[in-house]
């Protein structure tokens, strides 16, 4: 998948691709045609960096209500020439989650869609993923044929559809097609062999066995090294599990290299857990300060390592940012001036999306780090991360007095429920928008619970009622 090309935080497009709240509050203001065509450019472009923990659907869902937004360019993404080649959930993934908070605000068109798709799309998984939790027993039942049809009734077929139902991220559809005659019989063997095909698995499963001796470990690890596969950190699991006071001067001799990379890493790894308060452990980090020992490290959060910490915070490597991301998760109030240097340090250095920037964040909330509040500010604005721009939101209720009345208000429209989350504890009820706002997420029904409580806690019931 490439990189998204994220316009700049200035611009509408730029504002609806981050799942800012000023981006529907812009949206809504501007010409509708113009606001439709960047919504569409972020339904059919994906423009999040990790799709998997970053919410967008709910809000690009939103925004076509109140556009009242027609469907016919999500139709012509999903059913495009390129669907025959690339079945890929990036491509069509964010479109179908949209259609399907549509289709549970009641809108036809994108229901009758999105079983057109689970009929003929490539990703018809998803489609009808969607469906399982919105469509009707009728509507479903007519997807049973289309759908199987996806599985020739060859032992290749078969096998996928075994793999399918086993698979089945919904199993509505699969359990309910499974009633009617024409299809029990198939699908009850293909649940059967999914079964059967799970319990193969976990009994074959290649690992450690009882008895194994600490080289075995070790010898376990390179193995999975020469396949491309690192396993230190289970590996470190079973060194706890077999090692004893007779094999500390080998694993000590593993850990500073003596047996090869793989046992180094397992080695490391289990004496950050066993040993956590031996100087020793941290000096030998020290001296690789590479990457396994740095994970390694990013394991440790006890007084020795935040002593070490201190002094390597100042580091311009990888083993320097590990110890400022201690400081800021687990550090005291005066450990503040090291993490808002790292924090400064990171965004200068590495822009406002930067991975680092996730635990300072956090760290400058969790230490109330006041003249922090211009660097968040900027993270906040800048940052195509929305999972990112809520931790800088949660860090500004605690450092910055001008939240409340400022960014927490449009946080209501965000696209992250834990971002609308902390606007409807903070945000100022002075501002106008704010209270009819609030009283439409306390009765939307698409709305998170964490979300409708915090709305409670601030809105009388007569109130949300008004």
């Amino acid at each position: 998948m490439f990189e998204p090309v994220i316009a700049p935080s200035g611009t509408l497009l730029g504002l609806l691709q981050r799942g800012r709240g000023d981006g529907t509050l812009h949206a809504l203001a501007a010409p509708r045609a113009e606001a439709l065509a960047a919504l569409n450019q972020c339904v059919l472009h994906d423009p999040r960096q990790d799709w998997q923990v970053e919410n967008r659907s709910l809000y690009y869902a939103r925004l076509y209500l109140d556009l009242d937004g027609p469907l016919a360019e999500i139709e012509n993404h999903l059913f495009s020439p390129e669907d025959l080649v690339d079945d890929s959930d990036t491509r069509t993934g964010l479109a179908l989650s949209v259609l399907g908070h549509l289709a549970s605000y009641g809108r036809d068109d994108a229901l009758m869609l999105l079983r057109r798709y689970a009929a003929y799309g490539a990703n018809w998984a998803w489609a009808l993923d969607e469906l399982a939790l919105r469509d009707d027993d009728a509507g479903l039942r007519t997807l049973a044929g289309p759908v199987l049809a996806h599985f020739p009734e060859t032992p290749e077929g078969e096998a996928r559809l075994a793999a399918a139902v086993r698979d089945a991220y919904e199993p509505r559809p699969w359990s309910l097609w499974e009633t009617i005659p024409a299809h029990a019989a198939r699908l009850r063997a293909a649940r059967e062999q999914g079964s059967f095909s799970r319990w193969q698995r976990q009994l074959s499963a290649d690992g450690p066995r009882p008895g194994w001796s600490v080289q075995a470990v070790f010898d376990w690890a390179a193995e999975g090294l020469r396949r491309g596969t690192p396993l230190h950190v289970p590996a470190a699991r079973c060194l706890g599990a077999v090692a004893t006071a007779e094999d500390r001067p080998e694993i000590l001799a593993a850990a500073a290299g003596a047996a090869g990379e793989a046992a180094r890493a397992t080695a490391l790894h289990h004496l950050v857990l066993a040993e956590p308060e031996n100087p020793a452990v941290l000096d030998l980090i020290e001296l690789a300060a590479d990457e396994p020992a740095v994970a390694a490290y990013r394991r440790m959060c006890g007084p020795t390592a935040l002593t070490r910490a201190r002094t390597w915070a100042s580091r311009p490597d990888a083993l320097g940012e590990a110890a400022a991301a201690l400081l800021a998760s687990h550090g005291t109030p005066e450990d503040a001036p090291l993490v808002l240097t790292a924090l400064r340090t990171t965004v200068r250095g590495s822009g406002p999306d930067a991975e680092a920037l996730f635990t300072l964040v956090d760290g400058a909330g969790r230490l109330s780090i006041g003249c922090a509040a211009p660097v968040l500010r900027h993270v906040y604005r800048e940052t195509s991360s929305s999972h990112l721009r809520g931790r800088a939101a949660r860090a500004l209720a605690a450092t910055d007095p001008s939240f409340p009345a400022g960014f927490a208000v449009e946080c209501l429209w965000d696209c992250e429920e834990t971002t609308r989350e902390v606007a409807a504890h903070h945000a100022e009820t002075a501002d106008a928008r704010v209270a009819p706002r609030l009283r439409r997420l306390a009765a939307d029904p698409a709305e998170e619970e964490e979300v409708q409580s915090a709305v409670r806690s601030r809105i009388a019931p007569e109130q949300l009622s008004g």
